[in-house]
């Protein structure tokens, strides 16, 4: 990328002080912009949930990787837990949805309980055999006894195609209305279109590794054996090892970097390994002397980071991403934004920069694949608590095998906001809803920079710098 009028500035800029100037495009469609990255991640999309507690999870990884992005579970999960999150993650069809399944007997509170569990709000009430004999969604559940069995208020007779049904097929067989159940070939319940969900299916391409199956990261921290938390994570079948610490720039992250590396490379594994965060040029050099492959890039911007607050340290994401980046094409890394980003310019401002995906925390805490439990405010108002890895909450789960006075020790310097309310959006209230609204911007914004590819992207921006009014005049406003 280039600044406008060859006006970079001497000072650092985040994503609202910059803006991109359309040129002559050639590309008429967005349809005709590739958003795969070319990191060796093998995502098909440049999105990556960050590994947040109230974040990453199963249903966030299984859903992402079937629309082309990655998830990366957290470090604080136990070995054996990733290994099962995996194995589920594996498990998954890449094409049709998980259904939620309860039997005839079971009651409508038990169906209560599992609706919000997943964007299309439907359980599938099976037989004893798998076979599928109904529906319910909540319009079913309302205005009846919690404990009235779902024999009762199932929809009988549901929409059963065979499981390799094109995404097409399924869309025109449902005619706009209710859900499509995926069926083998003794007619047992495997998997569930909605309309929206296969035209999902029709335009996005999921990311899944040599066996076809849906892809997905894990984190390890620099603490403790690392070379045998990554062993263990490599046999769980993880996809992309990320090595992460607030502070990536310092000799503790360097050892265990290289002793990442060196179990992947003893394995003879093709896993990329991605380490952070750092900010500067000479942060990336020394991470990718260590053995990284992607470096992340981002110190205090993100939502429920009070890092700048507490220490003054840190530095405007626009810049640090565009520094690293640049740094990274001199020494064969790629770069992952990580933070900071609330609207689609965000991320296509981080591509444009030249990273080749973008992590994304706090704006995914607010959807139905989130790990945490739907909640209500006062006035009705659905919602999930959302916080950071360095509060309170955060550092007590992880020191939860400390004694006491460890414990109370390392509570004094915890930083981070420890309870946010994350609203669901009713437009956008599933994380495909979100990453359509993504990745609609950072199409449009490939056609207006005349870019197939998002390394075209980043090879023919023009970014002008703009004030803060400049900013306010592209939101909406006079409304």
């Amino acid at each position: 990328m280039r600044f406008l009028d060859a006006q970079r500035p001497g000072h650092d800029l985040t994503y609202d002080d910059v803006f991109l100037v359309p040129g002559r495009s050639s590309v008429a469609s967005r349809f005709d912009v590739d958003l795969a990255t070319a990191d060796g991640s093998g995502a098909t999309l440049p999105v990556v949930a960050a590994n947040m507690t109230a974040v990453a999870g199963r249903r966030m990884a299984e859903t992402l990787a079937r629309r082309g992005a990655l998830t990366v579970l957290p470090q604080d999960v136990a070995p054996e837990a990733v290994a099962d999150i995996v194995r589920f993650i594996k498990s998954r069809h890449a094409v049709w949805d998980t259904p939620l399944v309860l039997s005839p007997g079971d009651a409508v509170a038990d169906a209560v309980n599992l609706l919000a569990k997943r964007a299309h709000r439907a359980v599938v009430v099976v037989d004893d055999g798998g076979r599928p004999v109904g529906t319910v969604d909540e319009a079913a559940c309302t205005g009846v006894d919690r404990f009235t069995r779902l024999a009762d208020v199932l929809e009988p007779s549901p929409l059963t195609l065979p499981l390799d049904t094109s995404p097409r097929e399924v869309f025109e067989a449902l005619g706009g209305r209710g859900v499509a159940l995926g069926v083998d070939a003794d007619g047992r319940l495997a998997g569930l279109l909605t309309s929206l969900g296969a035209l999902r299916a029709d335009i996005y391409r999921p990311s899944l590794d040599a066996d076809g199956r849906l892809r997905t990261a894990a984190a390890v921290g620099i603490n403790g054996d690392v070379a045998v938390k990554a062993k263990a994570l490599l046999d769980a079948g993880v996809d992309v090892l990320v090595v992460d610490t607030a502070h990536g720039h310092q000799d503790k992250m360097l050892e265990a970097l290289r002793a990442v590396r060196g179990v992947v490379t003893d394995a003879g594994a093709a896993v990329p390994v991605v380490a952070g965060n750092v900010v500067t040029a000479e942060g990336v050099a020394d991470l990718a002397e260590a053995g990284a492959d992607i470096v992340k890039v981002g110190v205090g911007p993100g939502a429920m980071c009070t890092t700048r607050m507490a220490t003054g340290v840190g530095r405007p994401q626009f810049s640090a991403v565009l520094e690293c980046a640049e740094a990274g094409r001199r020494h064969g890394v790629r770069i992952w934004a990580d933070g900071g980003v609330r609207h689609p310019r965000d991320v296509a401002l981080a591509l444009a920069a030249g990273a080749s995906a973008v992590m994304i925390g706090s704006w995914l805490a607010g959807t139905y694949e989130s790990p945490g439990d739907l909640l209500r405010d006062e006035s009705g108002r659905l919602y999930k608590e959302c916080f950071g890895m360095a509060s309170k909450r955060a550092v007590g789960a992880r020191t939860r095998g400390d004694g006491a006075f460890d414990q109370a020790r390392k509570a004094l310097f915890e930083e981070g906001i420890s309870s946010s309310r994350q609203w669901l959006d009713p437009r956008r209230p599933g994380v495909e809803d979100v990453l359509d609204e993504i990745c609609s911007g950072v199409r449009s914004t490939c056609t207006y920079a005349g870019a197939r590819t998002l390394d075209e992207l980043a090879e023919r921006a023009v970014i002008g710098v703009q004030t803060m009014a400049g900013f306010t005049e592209g939101t909406p406003h006079g409304l």
